[in-house]
């Protein structure tokens, strides 16, 4: 008896200090935690590895020709992992998620010809692949994994964006057949998807003008894509920079950060540019109704860094020669006007996907230009106003963040509102945008592990 007493004793501080250090090691982000199993531990961990192997190894896929066209498989290593895990956490927006998902599959019944189901499911897997890495992400940070190595693959995803940003900057004219191109059947490799899927291209430009302008695109397809990828990676930047305050990867962040703004002013994107502007000012607008102003300084940093940049690079009067010369402004309303026109006759389900002038389907490329039309024309009406659900649920959830790194997080919802008129999205930039929900909506709704180098 008195051994087994001794022993007890003896046992109460280690576990003590155990629960101390685990207090410290795991402490709630942001308050208001409604979770009553935020602090149980699971058994069965979920890796962070195919995140990296995502996201971090991004350039080898580009290199490969095989960015876009591989993207879905990853989403089905997600589907495997979570599901043989089990006990899997929901987070705000599930609902709206799998209701949008189950319209948009049903809206292949439009498609008028069956070639086209190859590039629908691609399209399917890109939209799945997002919200599974949300999920992932969001079931990570929830069992406590450390929230540097959450975020670490997409901050070196940043990083090798703007890497390939300059490779358009240094180098303009590079392109070349990528390994993917050049296995593709002869018929496939022929159309103008795949070929732009997979062919390497440092920038979008016109090969027929005499004074082309040259606008950074690698490792994207189309200029319009690196804009938005920058426009919801800038927030998780931050946001990292402010959770995170040592390591190697903070200084490449820290360097990256004004590096960005030459590439980025040099895509013309004005979509980008209010996108940005939108998330700022809701920030703002939230931090004075609340009686702070602790955002003010780093948005006036950079700010003056951008407006430092504008000197070197006469940005306003290239976008203004762009649209002098192409009429961009008109050819978007005048298609946006056909795209609804279109629309207005198969209201429910749509056309299953946007139409492409390389067909002898339609004149024009409906349904493209914009997130918001490519959902109307390919999916209807009920399955772009459920996205739109998806976004308000999820901003409403991440409006109760009150740190300066869940304040980043909670802008991108409002920045992929605020841009779907002007880009579409439906590309590995999907789940960049969900990888920051995920995480933010982890620290709104349970204990996350803030601090990478605290015992586990």
């Amino acid at each position: 008896m008195s051994d087994t007493a001794v022993r007890g004793r003896r046992l109460r501080w280690p576990v003590r200090a155990v629960a101390a250090v685990r207090a410290r090691a795991v402490a709630p982000v942001e308050p208001g935690v409604r979770d009553r199993g935020a602090w149980v531990v699971r058994t069965a961990r979920l890796p962070v590895w195919p995140l990296t192997a995502m996201f971090g190894f991004m350039p080898l896929w580009w290199a490969l020709g095989a960015f876009q066209l591989a993207w879905p498989c990853f989403g089905v290593l997600l589907f495997v992992l979570l599901t043989t895990r089990g006990r899997v956490r929901l987070p705000a927006g599930t609902a709206p998620a799998l209701v949008f998902l189950g319209m948009v599959a049903v809206s292949a019944v439009r498609l008028n010809r069956a070639t086209a189901l190859a590039t629908f499911g691609l399209r399917l897997g890109l939209l799945a692949t997002a919200f599974l890495v949300g999920l992932y992400v969001y079931n990570l940070a929830r069992d406590r994994v450390p929230w540097a190595r959450i975020a670490a693959p997409v901050c070196a995803y940043w990083v090798a964006m703007v890497a390939l940003g300059w490779l358009g900057v240094l180098a303009p004219r590079f392109s070349m057949a990528s390994p993917v191109e050049l296995a593709l059947p002869n018929g496939l490799a022929a159309q103008r998807f795949p070929q732009d899927l997979t062919h390497l291209d440092a920038t979008e430009f016109n090969r027929y003008s005499a004074n082309p302008i040259y606008r950074p695109a690698a490792p994207y397809p189309y200029t319009n894509n690196w804009g938005t990828g920058l426009a919801f990676l800038v927030p998780f930047v931050l946001a990292y920079l402010t959770a995170v305050r040592r390591g190697p990867l903070r200084v490449f962040l820290l360097v990256s950060l004004p590096l960005s703004l030459v590439p980025a002013f040099l895509t013309l994107n004005r979509g980008m540019f209010i996108g940005l502007g939108a998330g700022v000012l809701y920030l703002l607008g939230r931090e004075i109704a609340r009686g702070r102003v602790r955002l003010l300084l780093p948005v006036a940093v950079i700010v003056a860094i951008g407006w430092l940049v504008t000197l070197i690079i006469p940005v306003v009067d290239l976008i203004r020669n762009r649209t002098s010369t192409t009429d961009t402004n008109l050819d978007r309303f005048d298609l946006y006007a056909q795209t609804w026109a279109a629309v207005t006759q198969s209201p429910l389900l749509g056309y299953g996907q946007p139409a492409s002038v390389d067909t002898t389907h339609a004149a024009e490329p409906l349904g493209t230009q914009g997130m918001i039309w490519q959902l109307l024309y390919s999916h209807g009406i009920p399955a772009t106003a459920c996205f739109y659900l998806l976004l308000f649920v999820v901003a409403r959830r991440l409006a109760a963040a009150v740190t300066a790194t869940g304040l980043w997080l909670s802008s991108l919802p409002v920045i992929a509102a605020v841009v779907t008129p002007f880009y579409s999205y439906l590309d590995p930039n999907l789940s960049v945008l969900f990888a920051g929900i995920g995480l933010g909506l982890a620290a709104v709704d349970g204990a996350v592990n803030r601090d990478p180098g605290a015992p586990r």
